[in-house]
């Protein structure tokens, strides 16, 4: 492939992350894509031949992105605390910077889930827990978590931090009643949610 087309592709790739992210896989058109990348639908086609496997390609690489951000999260040179504290520090300033990435993922997760399915299996989630574990063996004794807690801590770290994007129209008008700023409380929330969740497992 020349640099040409390279540069073609790259700019193909981020006009549908885009158009994918704004309008969600159904309202999306090709020739919305095509136009925002400043290509002819034809051109578009060669190089993606369907909305479904550009979109694919598109979901796939936010995902991989996303998880790779936080790949600290499984050094071993890191405390269970400073992980929590990293990831709510990170996650939520990387939701800060893409903050229409949490209704696009939950409305296309709705959508398709079997492309969720298709992710988690090529992330390896099994492989993870079984790090987590082994790394932080005598803190999860100490703070008495047992395995079957694991999905149940996880999946409320993740909301707390992914909800109030998600619902932003909401708690922003009611914040606003209250005269706080959203992103005052954004920033606030990136150490409240994780001294939340230490002192939680802590009792």
């Amino acid at each position: 492939m020349s640099d040409q087309e390279k540069q073609t592709e790259e700019k193909i790739f981020e006009s549908a992350t885009e158009v994918f992210v704004e309008k969600g896989m159904d309202g999306a058109r090709m020739q919305d894509i095509a136009d925002h990348a400043g290509i002819n639908k034809a051109l578009l086609h060669y190089y993606y031949r369907t909305k479904d496997k550009l979109f694919d390609a598109v979901f796939e690489k936010i995902a991989e992105k996303m998880f790779r951000k936080f790949a600290p999260v499984l050094d071993a040179n890191y405390t269970l605390e400073e992980k929590i504290r990293f990831f709510f520090r990170e996650h939520i300033s990387f939701l800060q910077r893409n903050s229409r990435l949490p209704s696009f993922f939950l409305n296309e997760i709705n959508r398709n889930p079997e492309r969720i399915r298709k992710l988690i299996r090529k992330a390896d989630i099994d492989q993870l827990w079984h790090t987590l574990e082994a790394q932080h063996r005598d803190e999860f004794r100490k703070y008495n978590i047992t395995p079957e807690m694991i999905p149940q801590i996880m999946t409320s770290i993740a909301a707390m931090s992914v909800f109030p994007f998600a619902a932003r129209g909401i708690i922003e008008t009611v914040f606003e009643k209250m005269g706080v700023k959203f992103d005052d409380y954004l920033e606030q929330r990136k150490e409240f949610a994780a001294e939340f969740v230490i002192r939680a497992l802590k009792k």
